[in-house]
């Protein structure tokens, strides 16, 4: 196994991606297969010198940002993006230890909140902690959310949901108010310094690329606790929603509330969870 597989693969990708694709003039007597050192540097917004360092392997340990931007100017897939995180791990001997002074990450809901979930069914609710990961959720979220994806992880994310699979831009009409409230909310409603949003965002900086970064570098972004939603659903169709949202401060947790803006969406919600209509109301505009 080389011992610089993370310059090697950045090479080969380099090699591979013709200068047609990423919209450069193909030129003519080009030496080298693919795109030059100078041109893909160009592009990632990096010196050339700095991407020669890479591919020798004398620098084995870029930032997610460069490592963004390179996955941005190769146009690397998902998996690809993610292969090239994990070589950077691996050349850093691995992920940091998480900071034993940090607040540690809730992962399970307490009890009662369960109970309140419980009690919200029909409607559309679900657990969230600090960084976006479902913690619980009722039936009617999964048949709102589940066939659009945002169930299908092991661990579910709304922010990996929203950034890294393409089914989020057909089901969030305005994917970029999402986006934009989503990172808002990584960025001001987390613990100070905290290792775990740190974590996501550089695993996000990596695989989503500047349409991620961009977002969380600016911290002029507030998030919204409350407003509208609208979701092309593949069954149901065209929905507009609204959320409220409830603290859990002690736990680090909220949970979000989905209720139909309008009449149609009260219907179309009644039909997806087999109820009767009239059992969701319409309690307002979408914003």
């Amino acid at each position: 196994m080389s011992d610089n597989e993370l310059g090697t693969y950045l090479r080969t990708w380099r090699e591979a991606v013709t200068p047609e694709e990423v919209g450069l003039p193909a030129g003519t007597r080009r030496r080298t297969p693919g795109l030059r050192r100078a041109e893909l540097a160009t592009l990632a917004g990096i010196s050339v010198e700095y991407l020669t360092r890479l591919e020798q392997g004398r620098d084995r340990n870029p930032s997610a940002q460069v490592l963004g931007a390179l996955a941005d100017a190769l146009s690397l897939s998902l998996r690809d993006r993610m292969v090239l995180r994990r070589l950077v791990k691996e050349a850093d001997g691995g992920d940091p230890l998480v900071c034993g002074a940090a607040p540690p990450l809730s992962r399970t809901p307490r009890a009662t909140v369960r109970a309140v979930l419980d009690h919200l069914e029909p409607a559309p609710a679900v657990v969230l902690n600090w960084i976006g990961d479902v913690l619980a959720h009722t039936t009617g979220y999964a048949r709102l959310f589940g066939p659009v994806g945002v169930l299908d992880a092991e661990h579910p994310n709304l922010l990996r949901h929203l950034f890294t699979d393409p089914r989020a831009r057909d089901a969030f009409p305005d994917w970029e108010r999402e986006a934009d409230n989503l990172v808002a909310q990584l960025r001001h409603d987390v613990p100070l310094r905290d290792p775990y949003a740190a974590e996501l965002a550089e695993e996000l900086t990596v695989t989503a690329g500047a349409e991620f970064a961009d977002r969380f570098a600016d911290l002029a972004m507030a998030p919204r606790r409350v407003g509208g939603q609208r979701v092309e659903h593949p069954e149901a169709g065209p929905l507009r929603l609204l959320h409220e949202t409830l603290a859990l401060p002690d736990d680090g947790q909220r949970i979000v509330v989905h209720l139909p803006a309008d009449e149609a969406t009260a219907a179309a919600l009644d039909r997806l969870n087999g109820r009767r209509m009239g059992a969701l109301r319409a309690v307002g505009r979408a914003g």
